[in-house]
């Protein structure tokens, strides 16, 4: 009886699903907002100097980090419906797909490498921002303990 229970109880991770595709799609829609009215921006006022050039870089470097959660939250909802609600069968995987995550294991390591990649990106626009000062510095220092912990954690990860 439990165990029924339990295995009619994954469908409540449709609230999850939903919740992370709805997120994405919410995302996806505002970087097209924001990219579009960054292009009007710049076809209005054309970056004539080094400083608006920098600001016109750190922008994109901002919609660059924004389209990448929304890319971990389409992965999630993906990987959650595949892993919990409909799982692929072997005659499904035909090919290798970037999406094609079979285990918690494979989620964890693909969430946390997109995440590495957006701590990658916000030093970027740090350093473009800021540039070179020593808050620059402890900003790059601690990001870099951080990805050398999230590479350690993957190399003993099991699976």
């Amino acid at each position: 009886m439990i165990e029924k229970v339990f295995k009619s109880s994954r469908f409540v991770v449709w609230v999850a699903v939903i919740s992370c595709a709805v997120s994405s799609l919410l995302l996806y829609g505002a970087s097209v907002n924001i990219i579009l009215n960054t292009a009007l921006d710049v076809v209005r006022d054309i970056p004539a100097s080094a400083d608006s050039g920098k600001t016109l870089a750190v922008s994109l470097l901002k919609l660059l980090d924004l389209l990448l959660i929304a890319i971990t939250f389409q992965i999630m909802a993906v990987s959650l419906y595949r892993l919990f609600i409909r799982p692929m069968s072997v005659d499904e995987r035909e090919f290798e797909n970037p999406l094609d995550i079979t285990s918690f294991h494979d989620l964890k390591i693909t969430v946390s490498q997109v995440a590495v990649v957006i701590l990658v990106i916000l030093f970027l626009e740090q350093a473009v921002e800021i540039g070179a000062t020593i808050a620059t510095l402890y900003f790059g220092a601690a990001i870099g303990i951080v990805i050398l912990a999230s590479v350690f954690a993957w190399k003993n990860m099991k699976h």
